[in-house]
């Protein structure tokens, strides 16, 4: 029997959609639209959260 892996967690604040491009408004010479690629601060772009364990500090 092989061993279980958890799932792997979905980023809540991107929802799993860890990358968009958005629109600048202007035109390429070729006519497309020129986009920025913008990547979610939470998972850096990979679209799965990882989990850390929180430690407390002590007095």
């Amino acid at each position: 029997m092989m061993p279980q892996t958890p799932p792997a967690r979905v980023c809540s604040p991107c929802d799993g959609f860890p990358v968009v491009h958005i629109t600048t408004g202007t035109l390429t010479p070729d006519g497309q639209r020129r986009t920025l690629a913008a990547t979610c601060p939470a998972c850096t772009g990979t679209g799965i959260r990882t989990t850390t364990a929180l430690t407390s500090a002590g007095r």
